[in-house]
């Protein structure tokens, strides 16, 4: 069922673009995956999977598409489609599903979306993104529309076509951009190449910043830890021009494959010094999560492939993956595959400490 929007009005203008988000992955961050990222962060926003709007209106699964734990918030539900009257449908849902803002994605290279007016593709018609824009900023109340791009696909090579683009989007009334630094390149190359192959262009955003002051601006692309993307909330200069500060950082696969790196996000962007809690402690967190998710009917390995990343860097890290790979998945797993996952972690750390006593 929907449950009460935790943002208030006060907070209308403070959007995902602004600080520190997650990026959103298909596949990958569902429900589960963000209950897991908000035992390590507090204060960063966490991005729901790309929905379409055709799933959440014609799915007749609202609780699939929308349902969220009252615990991740902020939370960005992000969607996928270019009909402004059912994209503002779907907004005004997620509003009411208690989502703390409406993220459009416009920046997505598959085949899958380019072939449904979905994604990338829809950077080469800004008139229809700021109509939705203006479509979903119409009917929702108290949470920002905002929107994440590129900073152009194939052959638009030239800065001017990203200005254009910004400039509609904003006129509409968007409250934030949240760029990719790169290109996609819609013919050619994967999903994967589009997030590799494409030279950043950093530079760019923070231009984008210059060109519109007043518009909440994010950077996403490469960056690998939240340390790094300290840097961008500065002013940085380059060919004897000085480039503004961006608002916001957004981290994507770097924090996917090492969640642990988001324990450092509270402390560097938003000067919270509460205690952090190590990785036994985010594991125990887990479990009353994890058993209730049992106890309805659901798998161990719906929640604990997220979770594979949580000892990387550190001795037995991958005994925990392996561990958790070959036996989470059978029947009747249940939390004690973590827990001898854990121990064989406990076991490795402290194997090596007594060698190199």
């Amino acid at each position: 069922m929907p449950l009460k929007n935790s943002l208030s009005t006060a907070k209308k203008t403070i959007s995902s673009a602004s600080q520190f988000s997650v990026a959103p992955m298909l596949d990958w961050t569902d429900r589960h995956c963000r209950v897991f990222h908000r035992q390590l962060t507090q204060h960063a926003w966490l991005y729901s999977e790309m929905v379409t709007t055709g799933a959440i209106i014609y799915g007749n699964n609202l609780e699939r598409f929308l349902g969220h734990s009252e615990i991740d918030s902020p939370v960005v539900l992000q969607l996928g489609g270019s009909n402004p009257e059912e994209l503002a449908q779907c907004a005004k849902l997620g509003e009411e599903w208690g989502y703390s803002e409406i993220n459009l994605n416009v920046g997505c290279p598959s085949d899958r979306v380019q072939n449904n007016m979905i994604g990338a593709c829809l950077m080469a018609h800004p008139k229809i993104v700021a109509d939705a824009v203006s479509a979903m900023k119409a009917v929702v109340q108290s949470i920002p529309v905002t929107v994440k791009s590129r900073i152009g696909i194939d052959d638009q090579e030239d800065f001017a076509t990203l200005v254009e683009f910004v400039s509609a989007i904003q006129e509409a009334g968007v409250d934030g951009v949240i760029i990719h630094a790169r290109k996609a390149w819609l013919q050619g190359l994967s999903p994967k190449q589009n997030r590799e192959v494409p030279p950043l262009r950093y530079d760019w955003v923070r231009q984008i910043k210059a060109h519109f002051p007043d518009l909440e601006i994010a950077v996403n692309g490469g960056i690998q830890t939240p340390e790094a993307g300290l840097s961008f909330l500065k002013e940085f200069s380059i060919d004897e021009q000085n480039l503004p500060a961006v608002d916001g950082v957004m981290l994507g696969r770097a924090v996917y494959e090492k969640p642990y790196l988001l324990t450092k996000v509270d402390a560097l962007y938003y000067d919270d010094s509460s205690p952090v809690n190590n990785r036994e402690a985010v594991l125990e967190a887990m479990y009353p999560y994890i058993e209730n998710h049992l106890s309805q009917g659901g798998k161990l390995n719906h929640i604990s492939r997220h979770m594979l990343g949580l000892f990387a860097g550190l001795p037995g890290g991958r005994m925990w993956r392996r561990y958790i790979s070959e036996n989470a998945f059978k029947a009747g797993a249940g939390i004690e595959v973590l827990q001898e996952a854990y121990q064989r972690v406990a076991n490795e750390i402290q194997r090596m400490e007594e060698q190199n006593r």
